[in-house]
């Protein structure tokens, strides 16, 4: 049996992401999502735990030189749901981007309530 979770897009901010890129990022961050999917240990150079945060992910897409990056956190066992993403263009994630990320997080937790 094949291994899969499932993906939740929370709100619209990763679609409006999504919208504004290229044909060809939006088939590659496809099939990276497809990898957070479908694979049970999902390699780092995809998929890793953001340090200093209480669960948040990011979801690593690269594209020519270009470094995109997907928050997103884990609700229950096998849902994954996606917040937002941006492109990353120094070292360190920003920490404006990490904050939208939480503030994203609590909300959808406030709203499940």
């Amino acid at each position: 049996m094949k291994f899969r979770r499932e993906i939740y897009y929370y709100k619209d901010h990763f679609h409006q992401f999504y919208k504004k890129q290229e044909p060809a990022v939006r088939k590659k961050i496809d099939w990276v999502i497809g990898l957070v999917r479908d694979l049970e240990v999902i390699p780092s150079k995809f998929f890793k735990h953001i340090e200093g945060t209480d669960g948040l992910f990011e979801i690593r897409v690269m594209f020519s030189r270009n470094i995109f990056r997907i928050f997103c956190f884990f609700d229950e066992d096998k849902l994954v749901i996606l917040l937002h993403g941006f492109q990353k263009k120094s070292q360190r994630t920003p920490k404006n981007e990490i904050i939208k990320a939480n503030r994203l997080k609590e909300e959808y937790y406030e709203q499940k309530k």
